[in-house]
């Protein structure tokens, strides 16, 4: 045992004592474990450490983002924040699909805007 661990030992032990974790939550409760068996041995600890800090890949936090706007879209009224809010959603969709790797046009995407506008501004 190097110096340094046995002194973090004689630390906690001293804590125990004094009774510092008596009133923490969960105390006598099992653990939650996580079945992590499908996330690559060599990968758990990093995809654990992003998860604990709320950390989405890109494309969901872009996904999320789209989603938020279409439900904010749907309570504008003002034309020019909802042709933003629009234009904002469909940049959102040209990088989600350039990161997925896969070819959607431009007419696509500019199709896709035009049916938005047009199912939100019936509503």
């Amino acid at each position: 045992m190097s110096y340094f661990w046995r002194i973090a030992e004689e630390r906690i032990r001293e804590a125990q004592r004094a009774g510092a974790f008596d009133d923490l939550p969960g105390k006598g409760k099992p653990l939650a474990l996580e079945d992590l068996s499908w996330v690559p041995e060599d990968l758990r600890i990093g995809y654990h450490v992003l998860k604990n800090a709320h950390v989405l890949p890109p494309e969901a936090e872009l996904l999320k983002d789209i989603h938020t706007l279409e439900d904010l879209l749907k309570y504008v009224e003002d034309e020019g924040e909802r042709r933003a809010l629009a234009k904002s959603i469909q940049w959102k969709v040209i990088r989600l699909d350039m990161l997925k790797r896969r070819s959607m046009s431009v007419q696509s995407v500019r199709e896709y805007g035009r049916k938005l506008v047009t199912k939100f501004r019936c509503k």
